[in-house]
């Protein structure tokens, strides 16, 4: 009976051994802080709070319910014709903004054509296509281009406190023939300054 009893205790012993060996190396490696890539990458529809004021997650959140909201519009998809349009600027009305804003229009842009099935054509700025034609073609550019019917802009406007900013961007579809607005939605967000 010692002999089965010492046999289960060194039994038990080496088990015991060896399971610590195994758990001390999983132990040592796990950690609760982020891995190295996700420190390096955080995801751009997140809130980063290391940073203050307007983020990626605004760029993201904005474009993302803008393209929704005009590809829905009755008008665009009653239209029998394709929309042409032109991407304009952001028209900064903003006390306090910092960096260029033109992003929240050109990733609007990329979820239009993207998600648009072919119910928009986008041309480029004539200034833009003068530039690229006198830089890329030999002798004269070409004179006609497909002329855009609507024009996409963005009015970004703020109100900024002591703790925090207001940022109301009011996106805008003119009809370029009539002056008429064909489309217009907002987004808004209020940031830590």
């Amino acid at each position: 009976m010692v002999r089965s009893g010492s046999l289960w205790a060194a039994t038990t012993t080496t088990t015991t051994t060896t399971i610590a060996l195994l758990i001390v190396p999983m132990i040592a490696g796990c950690s609760d802080k982020p891995h190295r890539y996700g420190r390096e990458r955080p995801p751009i529809d997140q809130i980063d709070p290391r940073d203050a004021g307007l983020q990626s997650k605004d760029v993201v959140s904005a474009s993302d319910a803008m393209a929704e909201s005009l590809l829905s519009d009755r008008r665009l998809n009653e239209s029998k014709t394709q929309w042409v349009m032109v991407v304009d600027r952001v028209e900064m009305n903003a006390v306090d903004a910092r960096g260029d804003l033109d992003v929240f229009l050109r990733r609007l842009k990329v979820n239009l054509d993207r998600m648009g099935q072919g119910r928009v054509t986008f041309v480029e700025n004539r200034d833009r296509l003068y530039q690229l034609q006198s830089r890329e073609l030999d002798g004269a550019p070409a004179a006609s281009r497909l002329q855009p019917d609507y024009s996409l802009y963005c009015r970004v406007t703020d109100l900024p406190n002591r703790g925090t900013n207001y940022y109301f961007f009011e996106f805008t579809v003119t009809d370029l023939h009539r002056g008429v607005q064909a489309w217009t939605d907002a987004y808004e967000v209020r940031v830590e300054r």
